[in-house]
């Protein structure tokens, strides 16, 4: 053994010894001064890290004493200026000396549970109160990320316990809290490699409850991180979490983890919105693949429910009493589901994901004929109480056209006719806009040069409620083009649809007044 080599051991463990035996705060600069010299050496020197951890003496039963000295330190508290540089000089000795090296990382991993209780403590309310404190944790979480990235067996040793930890003693959740980007960085790095080409641990993030927990306060924290700056800390830990619920959509575990998600009597909770948001964006950036085939049943399933739940919520609102005439008018909501508009919202995003699948299914079958029909999942599928796709979407147009008036210059436009719109001061804009526009698309999307589908949509009365649809409306950018592009999809080689839209006559003029006038002698056959 080179002679530099082992003094170098002997200096390291005599200085821990002296510590460990004065453990007194004359002695923490000391030590400090010298871990500090020698772990800016080994970021340097990949040799000198193979060296050091398997030299004589062994280094490795000292830098254990160290980590219990720091797990079991008295009186210890986020505040106490002497342990925060302690666990700082320590964490980066280790964090350097593990760096690529199998053989220190596995004598390293021991001293994780001291670690784990150290993160623990600067994980606390308290602990995120004092900046002062966020370098040491954020060393001590760098330092647990070297010690098992790119060691299967660690990694997985790691995460198995993680996962099935009570929850109060998750440090991945608390550690989430954490007001600190540069924290929060470091934290998703470390959660990204575990996962990282390993199905296992990513079943176990989806499926398990403690994994749903974990997700559940990352999917919270990653929509704090959406308005970060770009290129700050913030925007980078944003671009990290939105890396690792790719993985997982990668991975084919999106329905697993929408199931985790799910709250007990809610047809949609806050966080499966969240979800969707990034199942949207990552599919708009997608390009056609095995995983989207896997993603279809889902998308079909969320769809019709959020649909079917849609359609009953704005029936009870818009449907006068058994006590009062069906004419059409109402006065006041006679009930008003205060989940529609979060529903709604989500019904936005799961439009846009098959819109998405559909039309890449599509390109993909103008240069592959013999490729997978993905549309037809979604033109084919029927809710629990037997409701088809098509007739679906066109029910909830239809409740909607008598909803929500249409926005036009600032302003509500309410149907003279039959006076039934809801005021939009109720219904309010949130969670409906672009509702409309999109399901119109997604009618023309799965439509495009179906016949069975097209028919469908002429059988439920669908020809006229897209009609209706070719209007302006500031709520639905570009519905009038996406309806007029969906009329020429369904009339397109069907002559029984364009017999309908040439069936329909004007049955009414605006006159000079601004009055919808009918005209004399005009029907509608």
């Amino acid at each position: 053994m080179d002679s530099d080599q082992y003094s170098l051991n002997i200096r390291f463990c005599e200085i821990c010894a002296g510590f460990l035996s004065k453990s007194g705060k004359d002695s923490v600069p000391s030590l400090t001064r010298v871990l500090d010299t020698i772990a800016s050496d080994l970021a340097k020197d990949g040799d000198m890290r193979i060296r050091m951890g398997s030299g004589k003496p062994s280094i490795w039963p000292s830098h254990h004493q160290l980590w219990n000295f720091l797990a079991d330190y008295p009186s210890a508290d986020a505040d106490v200026v002497e342990l925060r540089i302690l666990v700082m000089s320590i964490a980066r000795f280790t964090r350097n000396i593990v760096a690529g090296v199998a053989a220190n990382q596995q004598n390293a991993f021991g001293v994780e549970p001291a670690l784990r209780r150290v993160l623990h403590l600067y994980s606390s309310w308290s602990a995120f109160q004092i900046t002062d404190s966020f370098p040491a944790t954020r060393m001590a979480v760098q330092a647990l990320s070297n010690i098992v990235t790119t060691n299967e067996d660690l990694t997985s040793r790691l995460w198995n316990t993680y996962l099935t930890l009570p929850e109060e003693q998750v440090i991945l959740i608390r550690l989430l809290g954490s007001p600190d980007h540069k924290t929060i960085l470091s934290l998703l790095v470390l959660m990204v490699n575990c996962i990282h080409g390993s199905s296992e641990r990513c079943s176990l993030l989806t499926k398990t409850r403690g994994g749903a927990r974990i997700c559940i306060t990352l999917l919270d924290r990653v929509v704090l991180l959406y308005d970060a700056e770009e290129s700050t800390d913030g925007a980078k830990a944003f671009d990290y979490g939105y890396h690792l619920f790719a993985h997982l959509f990668d991975g084919g575990f999106a329905p697993d983890l929408y199931n985790s998600l799910s709250v007990e009597g809610e047809v949609i909770a806050q966080h499966q919105t969240t979800l969707l948001k990034l199942l949207d964006s990552y599919l708009q950036s997608s390009q056609i693949c095995r995983i989207h085939c896997d993603m279809c049943p889902m998308l079909s399933e969320i769809f019709l429910s959020l649909s079917s739940y849609s359609q009953s919520a704005i029936t009870r609102a818009i449907s006068p009493t058994n006590s009062e005439p069906l004419n059409g008018s109402i006065e006041h909501l006679q009930e008003l589901d205060l989940l529609l508009p979060k529903t709604c919202e989500a019904l936005v995003l799961v439009t846009q994901c098959i819109v998405k699948i559909s039309l890449l299914s599509e390109d993909q079958r103008t240069v592959d004929p013999s490729a997978l029909d993905l549309g037809a999942t979604f033109r084919d599928a029927s809710s629990t109480d037997g409701q088809g796709t098509a007739e679906s979407i066109i029910e909830l147009l239809r409740l909607l056209d008598a909803f929500l008036p249409r926005v036009y210059f600032g302003k509500p436009v309410i149907d003279p006719t039959t006076d039934r719109s809801i005021p939009s001061s109720i219904a309010g804009s949130n969670g409906f806009s672009y509702l409309k526009r999109d399901l119109v698309r997604l009618v023309g999307v799965l439509c495009h040069r179906d016949k069975t589908f097209q028919d469908r949509i002429r059988v439920c009365g669908g020809i006229t409620v897209i009609m209706n649809m070719c209007v302006v409306d500031e709520r639905n950018p570009y519905l009038r083009e996406h309806a007029i592009l969906a009329l020429r999809n369904l009339l397109d080689g069907n002559m029984e649809n364009q017999d309908v839209v040439n069936s329909i006559q004007p049955s009414g003029y605006w006159d000079e007044a601004g009055i919808l006038r009918e005209k004399v002698g005009v029907t509608l056959r």
